[in-house]
């Protein structure tokens, strides 16, 4: 899609968090009220008639467009958190990162077998926590899942679509 207000109002930082790293802020998108609508509007004509009945927001900046398209497609939405955030009995799912272990959970209560769920964080690069996050929804055993990034690190991460089951559609707003 590569919308060019997105483009152009995307602030990109060379060598952080570390050297040799194109970081990709986001956050000059969401303080920016017409790229705000324009992901919306791009998320709901992706997702329009999906069916879509719950949408899981990846920590932390992946709850931004996850509330503002819930409220387009008449869904509800579900926190996917670190451990220890969420208030009741909760599911999780553990995976690998470059330096350790990390965990993300969900409420127990938060997805049923009657659910399409739409998953959505702000970036795919290596994909190690929206898989974990796939996983950890497939234990629901809903209907349906789809997963959708604002953006894709493409070149950098060609392979990165492989490691997800096949049947999860993954969409992102920008490739690079």
């Amino acid at each position: 899609m590569n919308n060019k207000l997105l483009l152009d109002n995307l602030r990109s930082i060379q060598d952080w968090p570390i050297k040799g790293v194109n970081f990709r802020d986001v956050t000059t998108l969401f303080k920016n009220p017409e790229c705000l609508r324009t992901i919306s509007d791009e998320m709901y004509e992706l997702y329009k008639n999906k069916g879509i009945t719950k949408i899981v927001g990846i920590e932390s900046r992946g709850f931004v467009m996850s509330s503002a398209i819930a409220i387009k497609l008449g869904a509800g939405i579900v926190l996917c958190r670190k451990p220890g955030k969420l208030p009741c009995e909760t599911v999780q799912e553990s995976y690998a990162k470059e330096y350790g272990i990390d965990t993300i959970e969900i409420h127990k209560d938060a997805i049923n077998e009657n659910d399409i769920v739409l998953l959505h964080d702000d970036l795919l690069a290596t994909g190690g926590t929206m898989k974990a996050a796939c996983d950890l929804v497939k234990k629901f055993h809903p209907k349906k899942i789809y997963a959708n990034f604002i953006i894709e690190l493409k070149s950098e991460f060609p392979h990165c679509r492989e490691q997800f089951d096949k049947d999860i559609e993954i969409e992102s707003l920008l490739q690079f």
